[in-house]
């Protein structure tokens, strides 16, 4: 594979290449001679970063890339924080660079269709639609990203390269049954059949910060009396009005309204979610301001629609799933077998 170098560096070397040729004969000059001793200055025009095969990825391309992502580490404040991070991006987004590049080289040996400058002109025309952009706008846009034009479409033909290779080559190991789909189709009834909301009440039995064990004693005590009473037939709100502590809610039978699932306390959640309507109330158990009697007077459960209106949403979802565990061993099962030499 012919490696790629950035335009910057075919004019560095054009620039140099005068400085390569043979010299001409001349007189001696003892000054020249002097000068000609002291070692000369050396610049690094660019580095490979990476070998991939017969391929090779500088540190120029690197950096490009990078621009995207670097805005948000560089406004880290820690130091050495901020160098780590950048290590770490630098490193996550060349393995990507050598993955596409395998994936390049796979897409070429299997002899699949080259993307042409059409389907390349088309994806950009839908950018600049979706983005109302015009062709002034765009080309600024992506000089702000650190992007030529022709660097810009060179890493669209490659992204849509990937995609083709997936799809033709990944893709058709990608089978999902109706088994799968069944099953999974269960689990979310089954989880749609939890509870996602309740309408809660409580009774307040308060303690002050650092209770003695009598206080608690005495607060227990009181909670139990809530849980018989409302057990022998009496209403919870009535129940709440006379004992309640809680002087927000006390008026109102201790209603706390509405209460979705993951907004409470897990200790306090487990309990509450696990009630259906009706039923004893429970507690007592511990709060910020004492002890809490909780009692669930209504729930919702999630809707669920049926198999067959879920069917192929359900297949789409398990293929794309699938195909992101199966792209993942693809590219593992490809880099085993390259030559790969990273230089970070």
């Amino acid at each position: 594979m012919n490696a790629r170098f950035p335009l910057a560096f075919l004019l560095a070397a054009a620039v140099l290449a005068p400085s390569l040729a043979p010299a001409q004969p001349r007189a001696a000059d003892p000054k020249a001679a002097k000068a000609a001793e002291k070692p000369r200055r050396t610049f690094v025009i660019d580095r490979v970063v990476a070998i991939v095969n017969d391929a090779i990825v500088l540190d120029s391309e690197l950096t490009v890339q990078l621009l995207p992502y670097e805005e948000d580490v560089d406004n880290i404040e820690d130091a050495k924080e901020r160098a780590r991070r950048k290590d770490k991006l630098r490193a996550q987004v060349l393995d990507e660079m050598i993955n596409e590049e395998l994936i390049v080289e796979a897409a070429k040996e299997a002899n699949l269709e080259e993307i042409s400058s059409k389907e390349i002109d088309e994806v950009i025309r839908e950018t600049r639609s979706e983005h109302k952009l015009d062709e002034a706008q765009f080309q600024q846009a992506l000089s702000a990203q650190g992007y030529t034009l022709a660097q810009y479409r060179n890493n669209m033909r490659r992204q849509l390269t990937r995609l083709r290779a997936v799809k033709m080559l990944v893709a058709p190991k990608v089978n999902v049954s109706d088994d799968e789909l069944r099953a999974r189709y269960d689990q979310m009834v089954r989880r749609s059949e939890e509870v996602s909301s309740v309408r809660l009440s409580h009774i307040l039995i308060a303690l002050p910060d650092r209770p003695t064990e009598a206080e608690v004693a005495t607060a227990r005590a009181a909670a139990a009396t809530v849980i018989s009473r409302v057990k022998a037939g009496e209403t919870f709100g009535a129940v709440a009005a006379e004992l309640s502590d809680d002087e927000n809610t006390k008026a109102s039978g201790g209603e706390l309204g509405w209460i979705e699932r993951n907004t409470l306390d897990p200790q306090w959640e487990s309990v509450v979610f696990g009630m259906a309507p009706g039923d004893a109330p429970r507690g007592p158990i511990n709060g910020p301001k004492g002890l809490e009697v909780f009692y669930v007077t209504e729930v919702k459960r999630n809707a669920m629609k049926t198999f067959d209106q879920l069917k192929d949403q359900l297949r789409g979802e398990l293929q794309q799933r699938e195909m992101q565990k199966e792209t993942t061993r693809w590219i593992e099962e490809l880099r085993k077998k390259a030559y790969l030499d990273i230089k970070l």
